[in-house]
């Protein structure tokens, strides 16, 4: 049984991604003092740090972007004319102004130096070049985006810092709740030296996640819409569900999995491919108040051994095959090697669901435990489609998520069901500016924090049309994505720079065959993508007429921290701008003390945010000494960061002994420990190396036990022990195609 109140263990898988929308001019404003009810930690010291560009940090000054009152063709000679430009001094001290990351904004942000040579381009008129450090929208775009201006974000930024309460408790009012909320929409600590960690969201407030996302969605007319577009690793190969028909199938597994005897607060261990039968399995789980782990499908048998025996499940669900590119992995034989591990550790699992993948393998060849395992076909279409909702405290756990750390244990991150709720559905509709109208696709797979906020829960609880699919890439050619985004006239494309790498380095004649003419918004995430792979996603892929939401967020935060808002403001390609609605980022020195202007240190957050995490589990120690006692009264990030002269945040990396492949966090420790398991290896050291197209490399040093002479031989047989004990039972180390 799992509760909100228990404990957990584990280091954060550090997502990344920048970005930045549109602007205007600027006119002074006098800001108010911020009404900092929840942290008087407002230390400040002088700017020693060196930073992306050698420019002294300005003076301490406000401004506010509003509406540019000309055409966009225009930015460049407005921005030229110092008649259009207000500035006033004011003595705020940035560290505390809830506006600071627009501060100092004396000139149109441009990063370029001065205005007269501001170089910037508008979307759908010019191709973006190295020399360029703005993208514009267009007017056409500006107009019709969910926050068309600077001064719309301001407005509601300022109140969602300031009255957080009532902020989010009217957001989270348009979702249903069998009963509302106390008084007390968010009540807690970020300080340790005031006591225990801890975070509460709309406590006391009553509701189902699986119903907000289907339910209501059907019940408001839009159960003929169309939910999932599935697209399978082979051509011809593909399906689609209405709202109406996924509840229904949601409802079946929900009901099979309450008549074994699964209820609220057990674990359910999911070990799935990316059928339609992942995200359904999630949403069932969420029905009955089960807390749902998904395990990635292409971790090996002793990772997802560990994670069994940690949240001791009571039941796994996974397929006897998936068919990756012309690879089939026998996900059935991983499981059973992975229950029979745990069963010698003295956990076992009575139940395996096992979903009959027919395009990769049929149900004759795959090895079979009478008593224990069952074909999902065989007795899921036999239960009623009406499943009774289990209504939860908006604190009751939804969902655990294990992370690589730098210890060598993977550790859960524990989410709760109504902050989440809220945080990710508002996120996904202002980051991707979501039109009822869009198709949607994000290329990450459910077994990360990605595929859980921007495939799952975030895209169906504002009743959007996602698509999912289930192979590689590169299948059968470079071109797929692009053939899949015609396909089914994908309008909004999320996906990895490690992808972007890859597709960039086969050439653009695989992206240009295809049209790609339903595209409007384009969306990075996993690690930092480089100026030259956004230019080539903005130029190509994007027509120079896409904005690129390249978002920077964790596993610990459920959802966008700092992520540009199409239609709002310009873009700097790299950069992550500015922070999300009731985010408060900080930087910080190695001290703790906050840094003003422009900079580089900690990126820290003070105060909570609806998607906080809320513990790690079986480990509360552990989640306060992580992320809490590094700069007490803040969240530690993990990660290094760099903020302009215009205010803009640049994501720099991880500080701790993780290496992001791929956009995934791989610990050192793990690595290590599996190299000293191969009995020739006496001692290893691992550490990251700078990777063309995954971002980082791992390059381990080996000492050999003595007498053992070096041979490839070696070499390689030492690669494959780190293969099948921590990364994949394949022949890759990650996937390109998985983001964060």
């Amino acid at each position: 049984m799992i509760s909100s109140s228990f404990t957990a263990g584990g280091v954060g898988v550090g997502l990344r991604t920048h970005d930045s929308p549109p602007v205007t001019y600027i006119k002074p404003l006098l800001t108010p003092p911020i009404l900092d009810h929840r942290c008087n930690n407002n230390k400040k010291s002088k700017f020693r740090s060196s930073t992306r560009r050698s420019v002294k940090a300005p003076q301490t000054q406000a401004f506010l972007l509003v509406p540019h009152p000309f055409s966009q063709s225009e930015h460049t000679a407005a921005a030229s004319s110092s008649s259009v430009l207000g500035m006033t001094n004011c003595s705020l001290n940035t560290t505390t102004n809830h506006l600071r990351h627009v501060e100092s904004m004396a000139v149109l942000p441009s990063g370029a130096g001065k205005i007269p040579r501001l170089n910037a381009v508008i979307l759908g008129e010019a191709l973006a070049s190295e020399e360029d450090d703005l993208v514009f929208p267009s007017d056409d775009f500006a107009r019709q985006a969910l926050l068309p201006s600077a001064q719309k974000y301001l407005e509601m930024y300022k109140r969602s810092v300031e009255d957080p309460a009532g902020f989010w408790s009217d957001i989270a009012s348009q979702f249903l709740w069998k009963s509302k909320w106390g008084d007390t929409v968010c009540s807690e600590n970020f300080d340790i030296r005031n006591g225990n960690v801890y975070v509460q969201w709309f406590k006391g407030g009553i509701t189902n996640i699986c119903y907000n996302c289907l339910d209501r969605n059907v019940d408001s007319g839009n159960g003929d819409k169309i939910a999932f577009h599935w697209e399978g690793n082979e051509r011809g190969f593909h399906d689609s569900l209405t709202y109406t028909q996924l509840l229904s199938q949601v409802c079946q597994v929900a009901n099979y999995l309450r008549d074994i005897g699964v209820k609220k607060g057990d674990a359910v261990v999911i070990y799935l491919p990316m059928l339609m039968e992942l995200p359904i399995a999630m949403l069932a789980c969420a029905r009955i108040g089960a807390v749902h782990s998904v395990v990635f499908a292409g971790f090996s048998a002793d990772s997802l051994a560990q994670r069994i025996m940690d949240c001791k499940p009571k039941v796994v669900l996974t397929c006897n095959a998936v068919k990756r590119g012309s690879k089939v992995i026998h996900l059935k034989d991983i499981v059973d090697a992975a229950l029979s591990e745990s069963a010698k550790n003295g956990i076992s699992v009575d139940a395996c669901l096992t979903y009959e993948n027919r395009s990769a393998m049929m149900r004759e060849t795959t090895k079979w435990q009478d008593g224990r395992d069952i074909w999902w076909q065989d007795v899921v279409p036999t239960y009623s489609t009406i499943c009774e909702v289990e209504w939860v405290d908006a604190e009751d756990p939804l969902f655990l998520l294990y992370t690589s750390g730098s210890t060598g244990k993977p550790k859960g991150v524990l989410h709760t069901t109504g902050g989440y709720m809220v945080y990710t559905a508002t996120t996904f509709k202002y980051a991707f500016d979501y039109k009822p109208s869009d198709i949607y696709w994000c290329t990450a797979d459910c077994g990360w924090i990605t595929g859980h906020s921007y495939v799952t829960y975030g895209p169906l609880l504002n009743g959007a049309t996602v698509v999912i699919y289930e192979g590689a890439p590169n299948y059968p050619d470079p071109g797929r994505c692009w053939d899949i985004v015609d396909k089914f006239k994908v309008t909004i494309f999320y996906t990895a720079p490690t992808l972007v790498r890859s597709l960039m380095r086969d050439g653009d004649a695989y992206v240009t065959r295809y049209s790609r003419k339903s595209l409007r918004v384009l969306g990075s995430v996993g690690e930092p993508i480089n100026p030259s792979a956004w230019r080539w996603f903005f130029n190509v892929v994007g027509d120079s007429r896409c904005p690129i939401s390249d978002t920077w967020w964790q596993t610990e935060t459920g959802g966008f921290m700092i992520a540009p808002l199409p239609g709002a403001w310009p873009q700097k390609p790299g950069s992550a701008t500015f922070p999300f609605f009731g985010v408060q980022p900080v930087i910080v020195d190695e001290k703790g003390v906050e840094i003003e202007g422009e900079c580089s240190g900690y990126l820290c957050v003070k105060s909570s945010w609806p998607g906080t995490f809320r513990t790690l589990y079986g480990d509360h120690e552990r989640y306060e000494t992580t992320y809490f006692k590094p700069f007490p009264g803040y969240y530690f990030s993990g990660d290094g960061c760099s903020r302009d002269k215009d205010g803009y945040y640049w994501l720099t990396g991880r500080v701790d002994d993780v290496i992001n492949v791929s956009g995934h966090r791989i610990g050192t420790a793990e690595v290590e420990s599996a190299l000293v398991s191969h009995p020739q290896c006496a001692e290893a050291a691992v550490v990251g190396v700078e990777h063309e197209v995954k971002g980082q490399g791992i390059y381990a040093f080996v000492t050999l036990v003595d007498g053992i002479p070096y041979s490839e031989e070696l070499r390689r047989n030492l690669i494959t022990t780190v293969r099948n004990q921590v990364i994949l039972k394949t022949n890759k180390l990650l996937s390109d195609f998985i983001a964060g």
